[in-house]
């Protein structure tokens, strides 16, 4: 027998009140959620010391960069996303080439982490940044490349670099070049010469009678005597020129390119000028002289030392002579 009365369309019964709040309390729960996480995740980023950078490597365009570039450039970031050259136009000039072309062997290497250069931020000071970057590799293929990196100031650390290099190649007391660093500048120096067939004298110069100095008027008198002829020297020596403090009273010379009549000159200048140097203690004013050997690189000359030794032979040659003067070797 069929049932001619059609079939009670489906009824849901509405939803319970309690589930709706439920429902509604849990999405705004996952909502405060994602907030919490952004505002965490943008806390990071204020607090990270380095420049978090993405871009665009066929266009060029900057796609994001964290706040932390307004903070050590001293740019807008608005300025960076609108127009890639706000980066180039920030670089130090003689650092330029150098970083367009570290940057565009990441497409060859996939990752360049070793790259520093300098930047000037927008008070003009010169900044050291440490840079590193990578393709990246979970980028659509459409999309093209993509490029990211993180750029973090290092110029703390390059300046105690240059700090610890300063003291180690520094005489303290004279700020001159120390024994090690100035042989190390002489031998490349000398090969050079050698290479190049180029001429190049050498210079040992010792004050008389300095012991003497000492006993009279002090050990600290003895050290202006030092650091006023040290001076003298970086006075009178030509740009390119190496000075150095090589023993107690005892200081060197090197000058590349310089022929033996226009080294000859040079140390006739110096002599003259700490000859004129004046000292005084306990009122009484006194003044020093120098001896000094000088010779040049000859082409049997195989080592430094050859010349050293020479220099040295012809300034002791000077003391006996009756020093206060210049002895050719």
């Amino acid at each position: 027998m069929v049932n001619k009365n059609p079939p009670s369309p489906s009824f849901s019964p509405p939803s319970h009140p309690a589930h709706t709040l439920l429902a509604l309390l849990h999405a705004q729960g996952e909502v405060a959620r994602l907030s919490e996480r952004e505002q965490l995740f943008s806390s990071l980023l204020d607090s990270v010391n380095a420049v978090l950078w993405a871009m665009d490597w066929e266009t060029r365009r900057v796609l994001y960069v964290s706040p932390a570039y307004e903070r050590i450039f001293g740019r807008s970031a608005g300025l960076l996303l609108a127009d890639h050259n706000e980066w180039r136009d920030s670089i130090y000039p003689d650092d330029l080439e150098y970083a367009e072309r570290s940057l565009a062997e990441v497409l060859v290497k996939g990752a360049v982490e070793d790259r520093e250069y300098r930047i000037i931020a927008a008070d003009g000071q010169v900044r050291w940044l440490s840079d590193k970057c990578f393709i990246n590799q979970q980028a659509d293929s459409a999309q093209g490349v993509i490029v990211v990196g993180m750029a973090e100031d290092i110029t703390e650390k390059k300046q105690l670099e240059g700090e610890l290099q300063r003291l180690a190649t520094t005489d303290v007391l004279t700020q001159s070049s120390n024994r090690r660093h100035f042989f190390e500048c002489a031998h490349h120096t000398f090969e050079k010469a050698r290479q190049e067939q180029a001429p190049m004298a050498f210079l040992l110069l010792d004050i008389d009678d300095f012991k003497q100095v000492n006993d009279t008027y002090g050990h600290q008198t003895g050290d202006q005597v030092l650091q006023r002829i040290a001076d003298s020297g970086k006075a009178v020596l030509r740009r390119g020129d190496l000075f150095g403090r090589i023993g107690g009273e005892e200081f060197a010379a090197v000058f590349p390119g310089c022929t033996p009549e226009l080294a000859l000159q040079v140390a006739q200048r110096l002599q003259r000028e700490i000859q004129r140097l004046s000292f005084s203690q306990d009122e009484q004013v006194f003044g020093v002289t120098v001896s000094q050997g000088l010779t040049g690189i000859d082409e049997e000359d195989e080592v430094l030392d050859s010349l050293f030794a020479r220099a040295d032979a012809a300034m002791y040659q000077a003391k006996r002579q009756g020093k206060n003067q210049i002895v050719r070797g």
